[in-house]
């Protein structure tokens, strides 16, 4: 492994290392934004069961997570200590994902325990892949400026999967499955899994390691140094409450479309930004192509609600991205955690705003929906970048860099907060009165709207006050990346 760690990544490697995290954002968005519909409208589980489930992964977790981390930090092989696992990982990840959104022809027990089984298997092989992948981009160099520009990459090409997720997944649906609901799941997430496997290849085969880690320690002494850990102790709590957030309003918002809004008002809106087509059935090329994709209104309306869906989180991850590509500038000048604190408040006063829009303010939904993106957008890199600088931090402070168990930490936190965000989105609805089959009645619709946004944005409110308590700030940061950078070439 070459002792020279701050050094220039080429874009070749930076988009290489990108791609891996295309991939696990197809699993990561589709739970995101779709396992509590599924799970309860098409798999048929309740609430109380998916409840559980969804806590039980957690506590599954808990052991494979930072055992992962401890055994990616002590693996020796030709191709580094984290790269080998994304190759590992691939293929189990590719076919249990697309197992896990494909309904077999058993009855209500055997379709539970079915769910349980391939979503623990799920859980596993993305702790598998994404631990050492997210721990990779810490020694791929020791640059502060390099590390913001890897997870611009990353997130740009993660929030380009979320664009194809959240655009074409319910049109795919509706398009693929003809009417069976069950079957367009399989065939979407199929076309997802395949992608995902050409992209994990694409990291492995671009992407180099080059910070050398430190002599190997017993566990006990890995888990006692983060524990003394602060800033990663603070960011552990970020990322579980942020995801919690993102969890709890991904579901229900698939129901506030689906349910609260108007669809005359929702196909009104979207025809005028050409998405309906024409009565006569007479289709011009740009028509054919919307028809192709699956965004296209059909003259009856009958898939009206579902490229509605797909319009409003195409628009959306666009302004994401966008947000995602001017990140780097926007923290170079104010510094990552006042930009992080500023960008996240925002996020929580629009994400609280839209209990305000009433069933037929579509154009109202949509400024806000696109707020939103706009105010969220440039904190997704800035996360992973702070969660690399506290693997420093500990090796500043110890002696000790232990990158793999640093992050292993925070994939729990982030699956965490996205397990307890579905399953208590869920709970919330049904302790409001929702009633699956009747999204019809007042209080159904009241359910929906009150954990689409009020409770969806209590926890991000919390991260913003754990996000004031974190110490790392600019001139923290370049201290430690000078004193680690002599002594690596002491070293040396």
């Amino acid at each position: 492994m070459s002792i020279e760690s701050n050094v220039t990544l080429s874009k070749r490697e930076k988009f290489g290392y990108s791609l891996a995290d295309g991939s696990a954002n197809f699993v990561f968005q589709v739970l995101l934004a779709y396992q509590q519909p599924f799970f309860i409208e098409v798999f048929g589980l309740g609430p109380t069961l998916l409840f559980w489930l969804l806590l039980g992964g957690r506590l599954f977790d808990a052991i494979t997570d930072p055992a992962m981390g401890m055994i990616a930090d002590r693996t020796k092989s030709r191709w580094g200590q984290f790269r080998p696992w994304i190759l590992w990982s691939a293929i189990p990840f590719a076919g249990v994902f697309w197992l896990t959104f494909t309904k077999p022809d058993l009855g209500p027990t055997g379709l539970a325990a079915y769910a349980v089984i391939c979503y623990l298997l799920l859980m596993a092989v993305y702790t598998m892949n994404n631990v050492p992948y997210a721990a990779l981009a810490g020694v791929m160099t020791g640059d502060p400026e390099e590390r913001t520009s890897i997870q611009q990459w990353r997130f740009f090409t993660a929030m380009s999967a979320a664009f194809v997720v959240q655009s074409f997944t319910i049109p795919w649906v509706a398009k693929f499955g003809g009417g069976d609901e069950a079957k367009g799941w399989s065939i979407t997430i199929g076309i997802f899994a395949a992608i995902s496997f050409l992209f994990f290849i694409g990291t492995f085969l671009t992407t180099r390691e080059r910070v050398p880690q430190t002599k190997s320690v017993p566990i006990k002494d890995d888990i006692k140094n983060l524990k003394r850990n602060r800033p990663w102790i603070i960011l552990f709590f970020v990322t579980l409450f942020i995801f919690i957030t993102l969890a709890f309003r991904g579901g229900p918002m698939y129901y506030f479309m689906s349910f609260y809004m108007e669809e005359t008002k929702l196909v009104e809106f979207i025809s005028k930004m050409g998405f309906v087509a024409p009565s006569d059935g007479e289709l011009g090329l740009g028509k054919r192509i919307l028809d192709t994709i699956g965004l296209l209104v059909k003259p009856d309306h009958s898939n009206g609600t579902a490229v509605a869906i797909g319009v409003f989180g195409m628009c959306g991850n666009v302004i994401t991205l966008i947000g995602i590509a001017f990140s780097k500038k926007i923290v170079h000048t104010f510094g990552k955690k006042p930009m992080f604190i500023v960008c996240l408040s925002g996020t929580t006063l629009v994400t609280a705003s839209i209990f305000l829009v009433n069933p037929d303010q579509v154009g109202l939904l949509f400024f806000l929906s696109m707020l939103w993106p706009a105010t969220y957008g440039p904190t997704v890199p800035v996360l992973w970048v702070m969660i690399a600088d506290t693997a420093d931090f500990s090796e500043w402070k110890t002696g000790r860099r232990a990158t793999g168990f640093v992050f292993a930490g925070i994939v729990f936190a982030l699956k965490a907060g996205l397990a307890l965000g579905a399953a208590f989105g869920a709970k919330v609805m049904e302790w409001h009165g929702y009633v699956s089959g009747a999204a019809d009645t007042l209080d159904s619709q009241f359910a929906i709207k009150v954990t689409a946004t009020l409770y969806s944005a209590l926890p991000f409110a919390v991260a913003v006050g754990f996000l004031l308590l974190y110490p790392i700030g600019n001139k923290l940061n370049d201290q430690m990346n000078r004193e680690l950078k002599d002594r690596r070439a002491q070293t040396s």
